[in-house]
């Protein structure tokens, strides 16, 4: 499957599976797509790739397809089993924004790890930062204020809230190196 094809076919999936149902997680996943493309600069042929990704990352949601309630894991067996879609994009869905540790928390983490590699680090850290930088709403955002919004939410003693204050020093390191290499390749000039 080409590029284009790769990145129209996750639209019209995303779109399909949150649009109706969950409106603002489609409107979050629309602006997390917009920020992947913003970092074409360091994902050089990983670009489509990342902005598929982004768009589905947040799939697992869809009520039509939640079966274990951890997104990450329904998302990537749906878009894996049902769909075949690309084992890269999958992959990243499955561990997008540091989701091992959601997964322990969860006591799904042996699922996870066994199911589904990790892609490379640059790419897991990409997707932290086009999902950490994007409100629910799909706007631009601090890391810091996005883990904040995530606490406040949910609460700092439930599940998703001790896991994101748990995951923030990752979040916030991915986020920091994500903005060193888009830095570094503005004055360079080149792809990572």
């Amino acid at each position: 499957m080409g590029t284009l094809d790769l990145t129209r076919r996750a639209y019209g999936l995303a779109e399909t599976m949150l649009a109706e149902p969950l409106p603002r997680r489609w409107s979050h996943s629309l602006g997390v797509a917009e920020r992947a493309r913003s970092l074409g600069s360091i994902l050089g042929e990983d670009a489509a790739l990342m902005e598929a990704a982004a768009v589905l990352h947040d799939v697992g949601y869809s009520p039509s397809i939640a079966s274990t309630g951890f997104h990450p894991l329904d998302g990537a067996r749906f878009l894996r089993d049902q769909e075949g879609l690309e084992e890269r994009v999958v992959r990243l869905v499955a561990h997008h924004s540091c989701a091992l540790l959601e997964a322990e928390e969860r006591g799904l983490r042996h699922e996870l790890s066994t199911e589904f590699e990790l892609e490379r680090p640059e790419l897991v850290d990409a997707l932290i930062f086009c999902d950490m930088t994007t409100t629910p709403d799909g706007g631009h955002t601090s890391s810091e204020a996005r883990v904040s919004e995530i606490v406040g939410r949910y609460g700092p003693d439930t599940l998703v809230g001790r896991f994101i204050q748990r995951a923030a020093p990752e979040i916030h390191a991915a986020v920091q190196r994500v903005e060193g290499r888009l830095a570094t390749s503005v004055d360079a000039g080149q792809p990572m």
